[in-house]
């Protein structure tokens, strides 16, 4: 399809005009013809199929029913006026209401006229009835329709207003397909259709808007979907590709001093096989003389920091520094901690270096880190400010790396005369789907084992009118010497309203666990740094036994001696941020214990949620039921990234068609590395308008 067509202003389309055009655009983005045909339908109906009255029952869907509206009446007072109308066939009558538009429709229905009412069926005092019905003459129902399946769309009310309602969106579909060029271009080339077995894109347009048969539009909804997956994971192929052949890596070739002498003497405990793979991926690529790029994922408690420690031991054995990168202070703090106990005296120079550094020291800092004394620099993303200057960076750990900004983590590209090498670590398991989709230019490596000891945390949901038991286990767990988390949700909406929720459960507590026998901390964001540094230390060096807390302490807080962790609200938290909390405990050898608090009344994702994680311990799986519950719009990071911009296909339901997509951009990269052979001219094209529209970040981890 010629190009400037797609690009044409909505406002000029049949039945638009500059004061629809206004409204398509602020409701529903639709500026031009390209964002109205991506506008697809969320649902069909099935024009074949018709309920009768007396079938009409609450727990179905949406249906259709055929009959005449006998009466229609205006209730309410001044002040909230709603429209009621009796629908009536053969088999009996429904209750209709309109609470908002009441007076046109007042205006605009026929009484005793035959009509066609599409809607969902709800039940109220005993009685069933539609609230705000769709409605449409019988004798003008099939015109402009060539079929039984009819799409319906997304609209607002305020588009309602102006007559564009589902069947009003249609009606513009149509229009818009009357005057498709002959020529709708095609953006794959003919080896990936035949391949892939996909319809052509004109016929699939046609039919997601306009389906032939159920079949036609399952194969369109596939040929759409393969499409927009295709182009995203072959920008992020070509980007990896592009990467390793611009940018020729450190060579790191010897396995020396540092790493030998930490193996041998200072390991704490033996790796796993899990681990020992990781290492030998990651050494593998050191020595290729290309850059690396590797996502590391790895459950809460399956060693990543020790595997990314012996690897910074690699890059400091070949003469390079190494650095780390953490999202928050108290993480940062901690790494720099667990790195200096696990070296001990081995002679490794580590400096810290967050927001909070004092200016003498920060300086001193600068100074041995641009001389290259310093070997190992750990710190927040103070880290990427101009003033920080490697002598020689090798080595790049970032850990948590969602929550740093693409462009954020750019700068790290600068800080070394050649790229560093990178690992990004995460504890957030991402399924295998959505890992290619958004780290589809990274080589991920997986440690799938724990350690050797870990007992299984026991996980349990208990509502609060259970807390005098949950605070009789609490008592006897403290007097056998562990420690506690109690989890209150602190959401930014409605901040003030959960610090409220934290400060009066941090009394209530007080209360119930009184000083001396119980000592009480309390950690929450809003605290000044050296004020949360503080209460965590006393909590690590087990001088309080309850820490009250937000979710500050997802990521990282590692206390070995806390052995029950207390989420409260637990229903108000994701699926991946549960899994995380609980992995604060379980880090020692004694027995842990997850408790998930709630009230009585729960909703179905909610008790999914919480079923879930008393089911399994397995961050994997947690992560796919995640993705499933909430689709991919909400995992951490995707929205910040931009990467997913999808119209039809969706991540956590099209996991199939992910993997046909990919494997067919690396069999075409594998063939035509430049995409430049007359059959790929299609994918070319396209390609490169998705290139201009989104910037390049082939640079960047």
């Amino acid at each position: 399809m010629h190009v400037d067509f797609l690009d044409t202003s909505i406002e000029y389309l049949k039945g638009v005009g500059p004061q629809r055009a206004e409204l398509l655009k602020k409701e529903l983005g639709i500026f031009t013809f390209g964002d109205l045909l991506h506008h697809f339908p969320f649902r069909y109906v099935d024009r074949t199929k018709f309920y009768t009255a007396r079938e009409a029952t609450a727990d179905l869907p949406y249906i259709q029913l055929k009959g005449q509206i006998r009466s229609l009446v205006m209730k309410g007072d001044k002040r909230k006026k709603y429209l009621t109308g009796r629908f009536e066939d053969s088999t009996g009558s429904i209750e209709l209401k309109w609470f908002q538009g009441a007076k046109w429709i007042l205006s605009s229905i026929k009484l005793n006229t035959e009509y066609i009412l599409f809607g969902k069926p709800t039940e109220f005092n005993g009685q069933i009835n539609i609230i705000h019905p769709e409605l449409e003459l019988s004798s003008e129902a099939a015109t402009g329709v060539a079929s039984n399946l009819q799409a319906v769309y997304n609209t607002t009310e305020k588009l309602k207003s102006k007559g564009l309602d589902s069947k009003g969106i249609l009606r513009l579909q149509k229009n818009l397909q009357l005057i498709f060029p002959s020529y709708f271009a095609e953006t794959l080339s003919p080896e990936i259709i035949s391949e892939n077995h996909l319809m052509n894109r004109k016929d699939a347009f046609v039919n997601v808007h306009f389906p032939e048969s159920v079949q036609r539009q399952k194969q369109a909804e596939v040929r759409i979907k393969f499409e927009e997956l295709f182009f995203l994971q072959l920008k992020l192929l070509r980007q990896k590709l592009l990467r390793t052949e611009k940018y020729k890596g450190i060579s790191f070739t010897k396995v020396g001093e540092f790493f030998n002498s930490f193996y041998k003497d200072y390991l704490p405990f033996p790796l796993t096989e899990a681990q020992k793979r990781v290492i030998r991926e990651i050494r593998q690529d050191f020595g290729s003389g290309k850059q690396m790029n590797r996502l590391l994922q790895g459950d809460v408690g399956s060693g990543k920091t020790v595997v990314a420690l012996m690897c910074m031991l690699m890059a400091i054995d070949n003469g390079f520094q190494a650095s780390m990168m953490a999202p928050t202070e108290i993480l940062a703090n901690q790494h720099a901690q667990s790195l200096r106990t696990l070296l001990g005296d081995m002679g490794v120079n580590i400096a810290l270096l967050t927001g909070s550094t004092k200016a003498a020291q920060r300086r001193k800092i600068l100074e041995e880190l641009k001389a290259g004394t310093i070997h190992i620099l750990v710190g927040t993303h103070a880290l990427i400010e101009d003033k920080v200057q490697f002598d020689k960076l090798g080595f790049v750990v970032i850990d948590e790396q969602h929550r740093f900004g693409v462009e954020q983590r750019s700068k790290l590209w600068t800080k070394g005369q050649q790229v560093p090498h990178v690992l990004v670590m995460t504890a957030t398991p991402i399924p295998r789907t959505l890992a290619m989709t958004l780290y589809g230019d990274l080589d991920v490596s997986v440690i799938d084992e724990m350690p050797p000891g870990r007992k299984p945390i026991q996980t349990v949901h208990r509502f609060d009118s259970h807390r005098l038991q949950v605070w009789g286990f609490l008592k006897k767990q403290i007097e056998a010497g562990r420690q506690v988390y109690v989890v209150y949700p602190l959401i930014e909406e409605s901040e003030k309203m959960d610090l409220k929720n934290l400060e009066d459960g941090y009394h209530a507590i007080c209360k119930d666990f009184p000083p001396p026998k119980y000592r009480v901390s309390i950690l929450h964001g809003k605290m000044k740094a050296s004020d949360k540094d503080f209460e965590m230390q006393r909590f690590v060096r087990n001088e309080t036994h309850i820490m009250v807390a937000t979710t500050v302490i997802e990521v990282g807080v590692n206390v070995p001696n806390a052995s029950v962790m207390v989420i409260e609200n637990a229903e108000r938290f994701g699926l991946s941020q549960l899994h995380q909390l609980r992995g604060r405990v379980g880090r020692g050898a004694d027995q842990s214990y997850c408790i998930l608090m709630t009230g009585h009344k729960l909703g179905n994702d909610g008790r999914l949620r919480i079923k879930t994680m008393c089911d399994s311990n397995d961050g994997f799986k947690i992560a796919e039921a995640d993705l499933l519950l909430r689709g991919p719009g909400d995992t951490e990071g995707t929205r910040q990234s931009g990467m997913l911009d999808l119209k039809l296909a969706d991540i956590s339901k099209d996991q199939q068609i992910v993997l046909m997509a990919r494997d067919a951009g690396i069999r075409l990269l594998k063939e035509d590395p430049h995409i430049e052979a007359p059959a790929n001219k299609a994918v070319r094209e396209k390609l490169s308008v998705i290139m201009k529209r989104s910037g390049n970040w082939s640079r960047i981890s």
